[in-house]
């Protein structure tokens, strides 16, 4: 066990993504927590996240965090937060703005070697095989191991990107990761927020691409399985059209400003006929539509997943002695 999980008081090295929208909530990250890994709730409204966190710790004692997309998040974000006890901050200039454990996702050693001059308590270096937004362009060791040399020993580094099963959790450890971070295995737990239909497709799926399709309000590469609507405007380039993707640039400014519940009935009305492709997935209870006209967010690691498992025992297999 390393010093810093230690220091948090999380017992495996294992912690689940903070998958938003929806994705990851109450039941998946308490599942997470109690099993002895650092379970993470993703990105909400302020309101809706600060429930999620007392709800949760109804459900475990143990430490949890929140995963907080900084093109979206304000200051009542991060007093929200800091009712959990780690803060995983992506997507943007790292700056300390919470006094809790802060962890910031770098895709490059840049990135990484700023959040630690930012503060940050930890970084983690996500792999370009990651599934949803993809940061970087490095396969995972490879980042790992630059991120390590750069930043140096007794700074802990997390690593992300294409985890499945216990040996690649060693092979990480062993080449100095203090944790590895998982994120489409845990999407493909019983506890997860995904549609039902979501998680089938999943199943069935042994390919990814990487895109920009989804991109309506936040214009970042993103990895997905492929559905209705990256059959319809992906055939010329996998990025997506290029028109789209300036129109999605000029708009984010404006929409990722707007209140989280308005970009959700947004979505609502996708279609994979009509060009406009928010990031919100298909989560359970929601419109089975965005199956086809919405993100299905996966890792390359997708085409060794076959089965829904409870998460507490992914947490343990992923982590056996």
């Amino acid at each position: 066990m390393g010093a810093f999980l230690e220091r948090i008081g999380v017992e495996r090295p294992i912690v689940q993504a903070g998958m938003g929208g929806g994705l990851s909530r109450r039941e998946l990250a308490g599942a997470v927590s109690a099993a002895g890994g650092l379970g993470t709730i993703g990105f909400l409204a302020p309101d809706d996240l600060r429930a999620e966190i007392r709800a949760t710790r109804a459900l475990t004692d143990r430490p949890i965090s929140v995963n907080l997309l900084l093109p979206f998040t304000r200051t009542a974000h991060f007093e929200a937060a800091d009712d959990a006890d780690v803060v995983v901050t992506f997507w943007g200039a790292p700056k300390r703005r919470t006094a809790r454990t802060w962890i910031h996702q770098s895709g490059s050693v840049d990135e990484a070697l700023a959040a630690r001059e930012a503060g940050a308590d930890a970084v983690v270096a996500q792999g370009v095989e990651a599934g949803g937004h993809v940061r970087g362009n490095l396969p995972a060791t490879e980042l790992l191991t630059r991120v390590k040399a750069a930043v140096g020993e007794d700074f802990p580094v997390l690593s992300a990107g294409g985890i499945t099963r216990r040996s690649e959790v060693d092979a990480r450890l062993e080449a100095g990761a203090e944790a590895v971070v998982c994120g489409t295995r845990f999407l493909m737990s019983e506890e997860s927020g995904a549609h039902p239909a979501y998680k089938e497709r999943l199943i069935a799926a042994n390919d990814t691409v990487l895109t920009e399709l989804f991109g309506f309000g936040w214009p970042a590469p993103h990895r997905v399985v492929p559905n209705g609507a990256t059959s319809r405007w992906l055939s010329r380039d996998r990025r997506g059209p290029g028109w789209l993707r300036g129109l999605h640039r000029a708009t984010a400014p404006v929409f990722s400003r707007a209140p989280v519940a308005l970009q959700l009935r947004l979505a609502a009305t996708q279609r994979s006929s009509r060009p406009m492709f928010g990031p919100a997935a298909a989560t359970a209870g929601g419109p089975e539509s965005l199956v086809d006209a919405g993100p299905l967010y996966a890792g390359e690691c997708i085409e060794r997943i076959d089965n829904i498992r409870p998460a507490a025992d992914l947490v343990r297999e992923l982590s056996a002695s």
